[in-house]
């Protein structure tokens, strides 16, 4: 039984980012100056003690562009600890997965430490703990950002060839929620389209007189191993005992895709550079069929992992 399909919250992120996306393509702004700007997190200065990580640096955003964190540590009295925070929304900070700096000490101070922010989130900030005494240092976060008056374009065009590989392989590839709908109760087990499913956020239903209501996480098991993912009904339970309206009565709302960014195969994000950059090159006198051709690289790093669906 087929039913419809919907996306209710697309993806926040893309496999490929902007300055990934434009360095394949060769474009760069003007002058070094144009590419570089530098923001402060910590200001330089002498900082007194802090405990438990309190002196909390300015969060920058940085979004999808090539980030590099500094520690520019000069005297220091006392034992300085830094480290990396990311955050979605400028609120809620949690530190970043590999963000420690070298503690700083009077034997290693007077120099700079660097890392790159490597992770996926908008925001990045410094934070330090002091103990013993004072210690003068700043952070700064230097952005990377290969200006061109077509970020946009490019940034829909990334979008677009995601949504290309996707349909090719039949499956998804960042995290994305969908709401998938019945006209009747379905016959289980039942498959949960777009692969790989990650959960079932829940099943709802709306009855003949319209009145909605839950199907209880007891009643059914999903299955997130295998490709496609399905539900099936637990042992001894069936489907509520409703009339559905007959237009989208059943719904099951359902996560789905491998994740991050940082987690999908490099096979598809060359894919994805293929065929924006395609794209990008060939802007006019797209037929109908070339349009759903996918570039021969692009085809051939896809063949192998597509998802064959049989009526």
């Amino acid at each position: 039984m087929r039913g419809t399909l919907k996306i209710a919250v697309e993806p926040t992120e893309e496999p490929v980012t902007l300055s990934e996306m434009k360095e394949h393509l060769r474009i760069d702004s003007a002058s070094f100056t144009d590419d570089i700007t530098t923001y402060q997190s910590i200001l330089p200065g002498s900082h007194g003690t802090a405990a438990s990580y309190a002196l909390q640096g300015t969060g920058i955003q940085v979004g999808t562009y090539d980030v590099l964190v500094n520690l520019n540590a000069a005297t220091c009295e006392g034992t300085l600890y830094a480290k990396i925070q990311d955050s979605s929304n400028n609120v809620t900070y949690t530190d970043w997965s590999g963000s420690a700096f070298t503690t700083v000490t009077t034997s290693n101070d007077n120099a700079i430490q660097e890392i790159a922010y490597t992770g996926n989130k908008d925001y990045v900030r410094v934070v330090a703990q002091i103990s013993s005494a004072a210690c003068i240092f700043g952070s700064d976060i230097i952005i990377r950002s290969l200006n061109s008056t077509e970020d946009t374009y490019i940034s829909n065009l990334i979008k677009g060839a995601r949504r290309q590989v996707e349909g090719m392989l039949n499956k998804v590839l960042i995290t994305q929620t969908w709401d998938y709908y019945f006209d009747r109760w379905p016959g289980t087990p039942f498959d949960i389209p777009l692969p790989p499913l990650q959960s079932v956020s829940y099943i709802h239903y709306t009855n003949a007189a319209l009145s909605a209501g839950t199907v209880a996480t007891t009643v059914y098991r999903v299955d997130s191993q295998g490709i496609p993912g399905r539900v099936n009904l637990a042992f001894g339970q069936s489907w509520p005992g409703d009339t559905l309206d007959t237009v989208n009565g059943f719904n099951v709302r359902f996560v789905a895709g491998y994740g991050s960014a940082g987690v999908i195969s490099e096979d598809y994000k060359q894919a994805i550079k293929i065929i924006a950059a395609h794209f990008y090159e060939h802007r006019e006198n797209i037929t109908p069929i070339k349009l759903n051709m996918l570039p021969g690289g692009a085809e051939t790093l896809l063949g192998f992992d597509r998802l064959v669906v049989f009526p």
